[in-house]
């Protein structure tokens, strides 16, 4: 009988049917290894910002600039290096834009054809030609392969290549072919890309930054909170639900979700209709996507706001009655009411409520009412039945997890909760701890198995929306969401949210290197990085916490945090030289760009100092990679071995 080596061995001369043919693929993978790494960019809390995700996709957070003034040196002046990186990042929007380049004729084409070439090989050059072309368009590939490769400095070869172009452009296919190196570059100038949590919320287009998530070649994805809510309504969770509606209703983008995602939100405007009224407490924030409602919209925007808002509460009461484990009965808000003195009792003080508009609540304020039961059962139907929504969340469970290290760093979105002492904060579960990494492990194991089993508030489900907003959750990190509070109670004392030890023992160089050796990193060059938490760049808080040994790059990509960092996000690379940390402006449009013809929302800075250049075989990709040389080798071996027992037997 077969060992399991052995049938693996099996399955592998099929794919490798002579010696020669494993051989050859040893030699490519050796080779392989002794390329440098190729160029990481991490980014987080993108919270529906499309146009600014985009962006720095598009010119690899200032990556794209910086290989053409590195290229092109004094050959092009910096306005015609703007002009290039502008036209990479947008081809197709340069192109079409009649004053961007005012005259193409044919020479502008040849001339702006053989730039891109030079650029494409050079941003190529650390990559096998196997994978330059992988990144290539297949309607081009020979062609630009042919280009890029022609040594033009013999003259017959010159001529080959002249014909080539000629040819190209005589069946107009200027244009096109532009647009194909341009986007060629774009994937070569960051080889892969990490999303550090929170996609979803606060901005209108995190369906637009999924779909391009799901087209990307080579990411990963570590869950944020509010990646988390999502997923949690995906897993059954009615109170999550009630809660993303609710943000999208407060931060004005509900139609466009209801659009995006075909969510049946009809029974939910008729229900708000027939039993709220104006409220101002409820209004939605001014709008950024730039589209206009009428006033009927807005009011009905309004009642709805406050519809979620009481179902919101209504379902997480349930949800802490039935889960005594989390231990958040102090968050059981409407039972604190009293509605003849319109107060609320919160820690033996009396707060007069504003905005109230609690009549849909019975006897048991929690319960809801038949026709609440079927706005809610009909929306979370129609959420976890949704085609998109479905394709959004298997990425996010393919892609993501609580946590990733790759190439000896540690990603994680939020925090991994600590005592005052600055040890780590146990969660108890069913009498067991959990801290630290297996924390993080369990929180992993209750999303996948709620979002396999996608029934209505199951227990799996109950711990998703408790990441979201659990005192010892990872992922939230603060005392308590104080939600209700912020709407319904005008001292804001009330409203704060006191954040775990975390965020000040971060600070720390042995709290980092503690946390580092929780996942068995042992190595001076290992980093985290987090996001979560704005950094308060104009109050002269830094990213890099730690003694340079933690990075948070949440720097207020969201507008709804730009007030608070002063800057429009951070994002950072990570090439085979080193970290550099990308501080962002807002980015505007795509018709400012074209009109300034400058691109100055970028700003790098280096953080390593000339460490010795890092090579695939030093990486999390070199791990597999080796991975794959002892198994040819293995194979080769069990071939030889096969081969001297055939010998004997014959």
């Amino acid at each position: 009988m077969l060992s399991t080596r052995e049938k693996y061995y099996r399955m592998l001369e099929k794919e490798f049917r002579s010696k020669e043919a494993i051989m050859t693929e040893l030699i490519n993978l050796e080779a392989i290894m002794h390329l440098p790494k190729g160029t990481e960019l991490y980014i987080s809390d993108i919270h529906g910002e499309f146009s600014a995700f985009d962006h720095i996709l598009r010119t690899g957070a200032g990556n794209i600039k910086e290989k053409i003034s590195l290229l092109f040196g004094d050959r092009l002046t910096e306005h015609e290096k703007d002009k290039l990186t502008i036209l990479v990042a947008y081809p197709k929007e340069a192109l079409e834009d009649e004053q961007f380049y005012a005259y193409r004729d044919r020479s502008w084409y040849r001339k702006k054809i053989r730039q891109l070439l030079e650029l494409l090989a050079f941003c190529s050059t650390k990559y096998t030609r196997s994978k330059v072309r992988k990144a290539l368009p297949k309607q081009y590939t020979y062609i630009i392969e042919e280009l890029m490769y022609t040594d033009t400095n013999y003259s017959d070869k010159a001529a080959y290549f002249d014909q080539i172009l000629a040819h190209l452009l005589d069946l107009e296919q200027g244009k096109p072919f532009i647009e194909a190196l341009c986007q060629s570059i774009q994937r070569l100038v960051v080889d892969h890309l990490h999303v550090v949590g929170d996609i979803y919320d606060r901005g209108p287009a995190a369906d637009k930054i999924m779909d391009k998530l799901c087209q990307h070649p080579s990411i990963d994805i570590q869950w944020g909170n509010h990646d988390i809510l999502w997923m949690g309504a995906y897993a059954g969770s009615r109170a999550c639900l009630m809660t993303l509606l609710r943000i999208a209703a407060r931060y004005n983008y509900l139609y466009e979700i209801e659009q995006a995602y075909a969510l049946n939100l009809r029974p939910l405007f008729m229900y708000a209709e027939e039993y709220y009224t104006k409220n101002p407490i409820f209004t939605p924030k001014e709008k950024n996507s730039g589209a206009s409602y009428s006033i009927e919209s807005l009011d009905s925007l309004e009642k709805v706001h406050q519809a979620l808002a009481i179902l919101q509460f209504k379902l997480e009461g349930q949800l802490i009655k039935r889960q005594p484990e989390f231990q958040m009965e102090d968050r059981l808000l409407l039972e604190k009411i009293d509605f003849d003195k319109k107060t609320i009792q919160l820690k033996g003080k009396d707060y007069p409520l504003q905005g109230s508009c609690f009549q849909t609540l019975q006897t048991d304020v929690h319960a809801l009412t038949k026709q609440e039961e079927y706005v809610v059962d009909t929306l979370l139907a129609s959420f976890q039945q949704s085609t998109k929504m479905q394709e959004h969340m298997d990425l996010l469970l393919e892609k993501g997890s609580m946590y990733l290290v790759y190439n000896q760093h540690l990603l994680f979105h939020g925090c991994l909760p600590l005592k005052a002492d600055g040890t780590f904060l146990p969660l108890k579960v069913a009498g067991n701890d959990y801290v630290g990494k297996d924390l993080l492990n369990f929180f992993e194991e209750q999303i996948r198995s709620g979002c396999q089993s996608q029934q209505t508030d199951s227990p799996q489900a109950d711990w998703v929306w408790y990441c979201w907003t659990g005192k010892i959750s990872p992922q939230f990190g603060k005392s308590a969401m104080t939600t209700f509070e912020r709407y319904f109670i005008a001292d804001k004392k009330t409203h704060k949210e006191i954040k775990n030890p975390y965020y000040q023992f971060r600070d720390t160089h042995e709290t980092c290197q503690m946390i580092l050796e929780e996942f068995a990193l042992y190595s001076p060059n290992s980093r985290i990085i987090n996001g979560h938490t704005p950094v308060k760049v104009q109050d002269g808080e830094s990213p890099i916490k730690g003694e340079g040994m933690l990075f948070v790059i949440d720097g207020g990509l969201s507008k709804a945090y730009q007030k608070t960092t002063g800057i429009a996000g951070y994002s950072l690379l990570n090439n085979s030289y080193g970290f550099q940390l990308v501080t962002h402006d807002p980015f505007e449009s795509i018709d400012n760009l074209l009109l300034k013809q400058v691109d100055a929302t970028s700003l790098k800075r280096v953080i390593d100092k000339e460490l010795t250049r890092v090579l695939i075989k030093d990486t999390t990709v070199g791990d597999s990679i080796e991975e794959q040389i002892e198994n040819l080798t293995g194979l080769l071996d069990y071939q030889d071995k096969n081969e001297k027992t055939s010998g004997i037997t014959n």
